[in-house]
């Protein structure tokens, strides 16, 4: 619940602008360390760039050829650092890349790429990468182009599959550790004071109400807002020059088709040589992304027609009898990339590197801005920001734990207290594994419902394995306060089929049993998600020409 009466009347060490992945990773790390920290979020908890990505937690083996060593190094070693304090959630990928003669990265180059991966990941527990020959990777990928083939490469990085739980975990933990988190709510104002932010001036988006946030003596305000960093700045005319340059990365979902690989594809398009993926995706596949410079509304954009035809084009160029079409998309999204700003570079060629923007030369002292950041360093964001907030704060620095401190969910496949559910819960198999494969060891809480109320046990649908149960936990657990926060970004409904809107029925009467929402509530929520889709997830041309006029 929130206190906003409370929150007037304290004051904080450290105030976080953003509540993405590298906001939570700011937050969680600085109440670790025991900062008194708030995290300020205008919507939903990942609901910006953090939940627009391909999904993988990886080193970036194309900024190999950008000569971007340290960011492949430090990329490779958080990728190592996840896969053993985030287990449930990172998990390994077999990735393969085919190799061409007339494409624009040879034979050597690909493996000279290996080496380099495999020696700057010199610590790494996942398998060294391999080479194959032509012959053996036709016999082992028989339904990838064949023309110009020189052979293939292989190896491993990671998928972080459910990339919003991966955010909402390092929330669950700064509230745990002493963080006071709010998401929708929007900071209006920024109040300066002898060249010092001292106070925020917010709206609950919620209710309309407006309060205030208050800095201790020594406050740093960090600016995590992605591609709205510049946004924020103006709310307290800090700054006159554009820091972000975003570009425009789109995908698409769509259901298996012929020849789809058991392991992911890194391939060129045979058209303009740019490189992306080809990903299983929790029963689906992922296809993306593209990389379009980007000066619209930030607020409202989705995967044009082009972008779509394009990405279908170029993977059935590559798999010569998918066949994919336009009807066999399930779902499409698209983000905006907060890299920094750099007019006449090529999309692909601007840095992935982060930088720690600090506003001191611009007048004021105690605010400092995230320029870029990646979903696989998120963590490492939020130790140096900490680390240079303590810094500007003159305080002494305790050492960081969140490279050792496993998250809310840890498990691992064959921990005891899996079967000890299947013994103790009267749900199937399947479903008690679907659901510890979505949350973790928190999937005891979520069963702990079907304890308390029976219905909630209950299947929201005959051909899903989700349950009542994990609506009514979204909401009262996990800051759940709308239907998109429900089906797109605590669980995967909307990706179900249909963009989740056949399930708007039973969600809504499950909220109305047992979270106390009104039928007019559910009926605005329901309206507010079909706007959301057409708006943000289902191609125009799958939306009857009515409802767009």
């Amino acid at each position: 619940m929130r206190d906003l009466a409370q929150i007037q009347q304290d004051t904080y060490d450290l105030i976080v602008i953003g509540g993405g992945i590298n906001g939570a990773g700011v937050a969680r790390d600085a109440a670790i360390r025991g900062l008194k920290t708030i995290l300020i979020e205008k919507g939903d908890f990942a609901s910006g760039t953090s939940s627009w990505s391909t999904r993988l937690i990886h080193g970036g083996l194309r900024y190999l050829e950008y000569f971007e060593f340290p960011l492949v190094r430090e990329a490779l070693k958080e990728r190592e650092i996840l896969l053993h304090t985030a287990p449930h959630l990172v998990t390994p990928l077999l990735l393969t890349i085919p190799i061409y003669r007339d494409r624009s990265r040879p034979y050597w180059k690909i493996w000279a790429g290996m080496i380099l991966y495999d020696i700057f990941s010199y610590e790494k527990t996942l398998p060294i990468h391999r080479m194959l020959p032509q012959k053996k990777f036709q016999q082992l990928f028989r339904s990838i182009d064949p023309q110009n083939l020189a052979g293939g490469a292989q190896y491993y990085d990671g998928q972080v599959a459910l990339a919003e739980r991966l955010c909402l975990e390092n929330i669950i933990s700064a509230q745990e550790a002493g963080a006071t988190v709010l998401n929708y709510a929007e900071v209006t104002q920024l109040q300066q004071d002898k060249k010092r932010i001292t106070q925020l001036t917010c709206q609950d988006k919620l209710t309309g109400e407006n309060f205030t946030v208050s800095g201790s003596d020594d406050v740093v305000v960090i600016n995590t807002a992605g591609p709205w960093v510049d946004r924020v700045c103006k709310l307290g005319n800090i700054g006159k020059t554009r820091k972000i340059g975003g570009t425009k990365g789109s995908h698409i979902i769509v259901k298996p088709f012929p020849g789809a690989p058991d392991t992911s594809l890194y391939v060129e398009a045979k058209s303009d040589g740019r490189p992306f993926f080809i990903v299983p995706w929790l029963g689906s596949y992922l296809i993306g992304t593209t990389d379009l410079p980007f000066k619209g509304d930030l607020d409202k954009f989705k995967a044009d027609n082009d972008e779509i035809d394009y990405l279908l084009q170029e993977t059935n160029n590559i798999i010569i009898n998918a066949n994919l079409s336009r009807d066999d998309i399930l779902y499409t999204y698209s983000g905006v990339r907060p890299l920094p700003n750099a007019e006449g570079k090529k999309p692909g060629s601007i840095t992935r590197k982060h930088i720690l923007y600090d506003h001191k030369k611009e007048g004021v002292n105690n605010l400092i801005s995230l320029i870029g950041g990646k979903l696989t360093t998120y963590r490492h964001v939020g130790e140096e920001m900490v680390d240079a907030a303590l810094k500007k704060m003159k305080r002494p620095a305790p050492g960081c734990q969140t490279d050792k401190l496993a998250l809310p969910g840890y498990i691992l496949p064959g921990d005891r207290r899996i079967q000890e559910a299947i013994d103790n819960f009267e749900l199937s198999v399947d479903t008690i594994n679907y659901l510890f494969s979505r949350y973790g060891s928190k999937a005891l809480e979520v069963l702990a419902l079907t304890k308390e109320e029976p219905g909630l046990a209950e299947p929201l649908s005959s051909n899903l394995p989700d349950i009542k149960a994990q609506i009514v936990y979204a909401v009262r657990q996990e800051f759940a306060h709308n239907l998109v926060d429900i089906a797109c970004r605590r669980t995967t409904l909307a990706m179900s089929g249909n963009y989740g809107l056949d399930l708007l029925s039973v969600i809504s009467a499950t909220l109305v049993q047992y979270c106390g929402w009104s039928p007019e509530k559910c009926d605005r929520a329901c309206q507010e998600y079909r706007e959301y889709m057409e708006d943000n997830a289902i191609p125009d041309y799958q939306i009857p020409v009515a409802v767009l006029k």
